[in-house]
């Protein structure tokens, strides 16, 4: 499951209280396109128009994670999106929701698929999970939860793989991304995390075949 770690990243940062500013009126304050984009989501009541209940991802379940475990964006447009990030709940599907909607966990993924392999959304994928416990991974990944525990490869069932392949695939193809185990990463593989999810039991190779197939049909 998602590290409790926030992303560091909630209050407003001092160039971004520049943005607007006097300063930047005279022009005494030079910053790049880039860097307003990404500034700009950071102040506060600043928030890029929703659709209540609206998902990413076709015949997802939306169920809202407390704002206090992401944070609001506009991605692709201010941060890149280049990583899925595999992990495992390490419990049931209930209680990953229940903590992912505690504003006391600090921390939430954008999707979580059940073992009979139906999908909820908790996050836009536009805006930034705290999934991956690194704040870069975070602003350049989906986090995608897998019902179950490391430990028991029974929990990884034929509709879970299934299901979580068409994702993936879908959030590969949305932008651009290779399907390869350099941009569908495990949690264990980011760097400086203490996570060992989805573990030795997720059956890698099966995995990226799925997700490969999905892809060219």
């Amino acid at each position: 499951m998602g590290a409790r770690t926030g992303d560091g990243d909630r209050r407003l940062g001092r160039r971004a209280l520049l943005i607007g500013g006097a300063a930047a009126a005279a022009g005494t304050v030079a910053l790049t396109r880039d860097e307003l984009a990404r500034l700009y989501w950071r102040l506060p009541g600043v928030r890029k128009a929703r659709v209540a209940g609206a998902v990413d991802f076709v015949g997802a379940r939306w169920v809202a994670a407390s704002p206090a475990n992401y944070r609001t964006a506009d991605r692709p447009s201010d941060y890149p999106i280049d990583r899925v990030v595999i992990h495992v709940t390490q419990g049931g599907y209930e209680s990953a929701v229940k903590a992912f909607q505690d504003p006391a966990h600090e921390a939430a993924a954008h999707y979580i698929v059940r073992k009979d392999g139906r999908i909820t959304q908790l996050v836009r994928e536009l805006d930034v999970a705290f999934h991956a416990g690194n704040r870069s991974y975070n602003e350049r990944s989906v986090g995608i939860e897998h019902e179950g525990f490391v430990d028991r490869p029974e929990d990884f069932t034929d509709a879970m793989y299934a299901a979580s392949a068409r994702l993936t695939a879908a959030i590969c193809r949305r932008y651009g991304m290779a399907v390869d185990r350099e941009h569908v990463i495990g949690h264990v593989e980011v760097p400086g995390t203490d996570h060992t999810d989805p573990g030795k039991h997720w059956d890698w190779g099966r995995y990226m075949g799925l997700v490969r197939r999905v892809g060219q049909a």
